[in-house]
């Protein structure tokens, strides 16, 4: 694969990661009613009851999400993702729609570049299928291990992770699956690692957080997860859990990126809605980094050169 179809690749299996599976879920303020594919959600906002578009109607961003996907989103609305979609619809007098979708493969085609979804939250830069707007935030892979093991891991190239239990997010398919997964594989680092469905096991909560249990119960001494997920499941844990950014950020031996700026995928060609959507997370930027302190998220600062929307 060339290195421009890998980074394609990887940025799809980020944003795969950010909402990666459907799962029966509650409605908001329910426990008695799943959420199934297609099922929409409509949350009004006080502020915007003078709002209305040229036809008379109130205005709807439209969002295609996860309804059991935290800390990204959930129907209970409890993610992050779905605090930074309500400071979206205040600051631009809209109300929101979700459409409860799989973020499985296709995922981006069927709300977005065929259906009538606006936005998703949680696009990484680069990402082809979607128009990025500025990032609001910038994150990593990490290592989690337990406090008391203080194994302080270094870098991808620590000679303790070619004995150490590894656990790794894998998708199935080598062509796109985690940037963690290619790295061990290009030095030769697979008879030792045990691999965590990136889906997980859509009968339970949280199934992505099994990655950070399996740490926390001594399955695996170390694992790689998506910065996120690991700050938000870590400190849930029964024992205290460390997390380590990846380094090197950017990996020469697989080619493949540790660190990502994440921001909201428009529909390709709303150049207006990305615009519009930009100019509300660099007003709000303030407010969302507390978000992202409430859940936790670990982060680096933005890079000024990506601090304004793709072109």
């Amino acid at each position: 694969m060339s290195r421009s179809g890998q980074t394609m690749c990887v940025c799809a299996v980020i944003a795969m990661l950010l909402q990666p599976r459907f799962a029966a879920s509650a409605e908001p303020g329910t426990d008695d009613h799943p959420v199934t594919c297609g099922a929409v959600t409509t949350v009004k906002t006080p502020s915007v009851a003078s709002a209305t578009l040229e036809n008379g109607k109130r205005r709807v961003l439209k969002i295609a999400a996860d309804p059991n996907n935290l800390p990204f989103t959930n129907s209970k609305l409890e993610g992050f993702e779905n605090k930074v979609a309500a400071i979206l619809a205040r600051e631009m007098n809209a109300d929101l729609q979700y459409e409860w979708h799989a973020q499985r493969r296709g995922f981006f085609r069927e709300t977005i570049t065929q259906g009538d979804c606006d936005l998703a939250l949680g696009a990484p830069q680069g990402f082809e299928r979607a128009l990025p707007t500025r990032p609001y935030y910038r994150s990593t892979y990490v290592f989690v291990t337990r406090k008391d093991r203080n194994l302080k891991l270094a870098s991808l190239d620590d000679p303790r992770l070619r004995q150490l239990k590894v656990g790794v997010q894998v998708i199935g398919d080598d062509g796109v699956n985690t940037p963690p997964a290619h790295a061990l594989a290009a030095r030769g680092i697979i008879d030792n690692v045990a691999g965590y469905s990136v889906y997980g096991d859509y009968s339970k909560p949280n199934p992505t957080a099994g990655i950070i249990e399996a740490v926390a119960n001594g399955d695996i001494d170390v694992g790689f997860a998506w910065g996120p997920l690991a700050g938000y499941f870590a400190p849930k844990q029964s024992v205290p859990l460390e997390l380590t950014p990846v380094t090197p950020a950017k990996d020469e031996r697989s080619h493949m990126q540790f660190t990502f700026d994440i921001g909201v995928g428009v529909r390709k060609g709303n150049t207006k809605l990305r615009d519009e959507v930009s100019a509300v997370l660099a007003r709000c930027q303030d407010e969302i980094n507390g978000v992202l302190d409430e859940y936790h998220v670990p982060r680096s600062p933005l890079d000024e050169r990506v601090k304004t929307a793709s072109k």
